[in-house]
């Protein structure tokens, strides 16, 4: 393998395609602000999502400021370390304070046994992330928020065509943040969105995405530009029809990784099981790496694949509660679950396109390193 394999790859639709969608862009000269493109893309994700109310943005991270600055949120604002750190920078850029709380030891999403110890007469909104693909017990959660009075905003970066019991996420909370960065198993380039069910806030969303702008003449508050362009658009509705294909041949690459490396002792696909109520997008391929059984660090084999030039990604490394800007507060000491999972996981290559003999040849790699 000497060509470099890195953890993911951008999908490309037919190039014939998106330069249609582009055709229309110069016989409209509609460039942005909700352009033709733009609305149309909005209509095909509401359908897909259940009919709910869909404000595309310029990327995720905006999304998620936009989403806490339309709900009016200040305060604390409690929320998962083992995330990127777009999640925690939300909170802090709207003024408000992160508090970390620890994360369930099987879905390495937010523990919702300790979320209550954790509310004071200063929270205002909980902010769970859906990992790797992986839903949060959003039954406890809404149940937790709605006995305290407090918003829930989901970071759904990871989750794009998950559902469960026929339920897309965007039923789940107040409002749930999608990323299209290139990276994502569907994207704009760069881009995002906000999925939420209450119309009152559409109205809200739209004018703090546009400087915060009721007409040419007048400004109610203070928004930022978080505007998703026509060639952002025309790259999501090139993707958008793919979107099952890409799924399904994602879903046959994670199976032959398990195929291969749920027999090593030590080390757990954590991927999706055959669980009939929750359809997966097999967004990521990650493991976590027991060194006490396997005799070697998830550090270790990170270092291994460099050498074939391959290059997995420690996700969430750090944790984001470690970071100089967030490590003094309170919340980012006690977090015995989430250290260890940012110690231990290891995303290995996933993309559509990964051919089966280099997924072999990865996973030979790791097994010899157990032999």
């Amino acid at each position: 393998m000497n060509n470099r394999i890195n953890v993911t790859r951008s999908f490309l639709p037919n190039k014939d395609i998106f330069i249609k969608y582009v055709d229309r862009i110069w016989e409209s000269h509609h460039l942005t602000n909700q352009g033709p493109l733009h609305e149309e893309l909005v209509k095909k994700l509401s359908s897909y999502f259940n009919n709910t109310n869909v404000t595309l943005t310029t990327n995720g991270h905006l999304a998620l400021e936009l989403a806490l600055k339309g709900l009016n949120l200040s305060g604390e604002i409690i929320t998962t370390p083992f995330t990127f750190v777009s999640t925690t920078h939300a909170i802090a850029s709207i003024g408000a304070t992160p508090v970390f709380c620890d994360i369930d030891k099987d879905s390495l999403t937010i523990d919702t046994n300790q979320i209550e110890n954790l509310i004071t007469d200063k929270t205002t909104a909980i902010m769970p992330v859906h990992v790797y693909g992986h839903l949060c017990d959003t039954e406890r959660i809404d149940s937790i928020a709605k006995a305290h009075n407090l918003k829930v905003i989901y970071d759904a970066a990871h989750a794009f065509g998950v559902e469960k019991n026929g339920k897309s996420i965007s039923q789940f909370g107040d409002v749930s943040m999608l990323s299209f960065h290139a990276t994502k198993l569907f994207h704009s380039i760069e881009g995002g969105a906000l999925l939420y069910n209450d119309d009152a806030l559409v109205e809200t969303f739209n004018t703090y995405k546009n400087f915060g702008l009721e007409n040419e003449e007048t400004v109610e508050c203070v928004g930022f530009n978080a505007k998703m362009n026509e060639f952002q658009a025309a790259m999501g509705l090139s993707i958008f029809p793919h979107m099952q294909e890409i799924i399904e041949e994602r879903k046959q690459i994670t199976m032959r990784y398990r195929e291969h490396l749920n027999s090593i002792n030590g080390i757990h696909c954590f991927t999706p099981d055959t669980d009939s109520s929750v359809s997966h997008n097999y967004a990521y391929m990650p493991i976590i790496v027991d060194g006490d059984v396997c005799g070697f660090t998830r550090d270790c084999i990170f270092a291994e694949l460099m050498k074939h030039n391959i290059y997995a990604r420690k996700y969430f490394y750090p944790l984001t509660s470690d970071f100089a800007c967030y490590h003094n507060l309170s919340s980012s000491i006690n977090l015995p679950v989430a250290r260890r999972a940012a110690k231990q996981v290891l995303c290995l290559p996933i993309f559509n396109g990964l051919a089966v003999e280099v997924v072999d040849k990865i996973c030979e790699s790791i097994r010899q390193m157990s032999n």
